[in-house]
């Protein structure tokens, strides 16, 4: 195949031009220089999966980076054109085209995870083949990444590799901050001078916020993947939950609703639950030993107390037991899938 000829005279410099995602006329648009790797970033769009279980994996979407609770992958495909640079514009004498797929899964009993990632064969044009490709990953938060990977592999077969995680010890209590992690490649070229290009993961969070000085909890979650707690069994809960939504009530429905986010702040909750219940249970409630006041959406979440309107909120007076249960439901909850402020879930009834 011959090359695309921009420009047939003048100076030449040699160089590669990649592009994240869909090639695009800008990318091959370059300046006059030392024939440097170029690039233009098609970030994934983000999709998150909800109410999925620690165990299942995030589902792979080409161009899109997939998330549940614990689990992320982001399938990038790129595109390299090998240039030579005349009087400031570029000749394609080649390209390559190929995908890379990150599986990663994090663990919500452990701070220390693994990353696998594929590396496609590469569709290539001209002098598009040979081009060999290192590989980096970095990452914050207090956590480290290490990655195995055979560096300067060429792009004209497939190829994987693993990224391993290793947080530092978190304190009981703490929570560390959002991070993500950076993908770099450097791709080479005998011939050519050497380019660059990276993007990111999702955001991930590890915590050990139920840990205590007897035993550590830490583990790692993706914060914007809402999560859900299922109220089924709890009769009256249940059931004044499921009349709101019989109302038009859609906060926290899983079911196209908006979702619900956790609130730590004790004080907040404290006047949010003022807020909307009374001090004691009407008459009739206390005669069926309900005397336990119920609010939902609940205190302890941003849509609490009045934060609503009044159709998108209500009470139940319910058995002491059924709200103690309730709560109990909540933090067992909220301890396996590491929910903290400001996190988003729903709620199943």
């Amino acid at each position: 195949m011959k090359p695309r000829k921009l420009l047939t005279t003048g100076a030449v410099a040699l160089g590669l031009l990649a592009t994240v995602g869909a090639p695009s006329a800008s990318a091959a648009a370059g300046q006059s220089g030392d024939g440097q790797l170029r690039v233009t970033i098609g970030q994934p769009g983000s999709r998150a999966n909800a109410l999925a279980s620690p165990a299942a994996n995030a589902s792979c979407t080409v161009n899109r980076i997939t998330v549940n609770r614990f689990s992320e992958c982001e399938w990038v495909t790129v595109h390299l054109d090998v240039v030579k640079v005349i009087n400031g514009r570029p000749v394609i004498e080649g390209t390559a085209d190929f995908s890379v797929k990150h599986q990663m899964t994090l663990k919500t009993n452990s701070a220390n995870w693994s990353e696998k990632f594929t590396i496609s064969k590469a569709a290539t044009t001209g002098q598009g083949n040979g081009v060999a490709v290192k590989f980096s990953a970095t990452s914050g938060g207090g956590t480290r990444a290490t990655v195995h990977f055979q560096q300067g592999h060429t792009l004209d077969s497939a190829a994987s590799g693993s990224v391993d995680y290793k947080t530092a010890a978190i304190a009981p209590k703490k929570i560390n901050p959002k991070a993500k992690t950076t993908y770099g490649y450097t791709f080479t070229k005998a011939g050519y001078s050497p380019g660059s290009v990276s993007y990111a993961s999702a955001v991930y969070r590890c915590d050990n916020y139920y840990g205590s000085t007897r035993a550590s909890r830490a583990g790692c979650a993706i914060p914007e993947a809402p999560t859900g707690v299922s109220m089924v069994g709890l009769a009256r809960i249940d059931e004044g939950i499921r009349k709101l939504r019989s109302r038009g009530g859609h906060y926290g429905d899983p079911n196209g609703g908006k979702p619900l986010h956790w609130m730590i702040n004790k004080t907040q909750e404290g006047r949010n639950r003022a807020a909307v219940c009374p001090r004691t249970a009407p008459a009739d409630m206390r005669r069926a030993g309900r005397t336990s006041c119920d609010e939902y959406p609940f205190a302890s979440t941003y849509e609490g107390g009045t934060a609503l309107p009044a159709a998108q909120r209500e009470i139940t007076w319910v058995k002491v037991n059924e709200n103690k249960a309730q709560g109990g439901r909540i933090t067992a909850w909220r301890g396996q899938m590491h929910v903290m402020d400001h996190d988003p879930f729903y709620v199943i009834a």
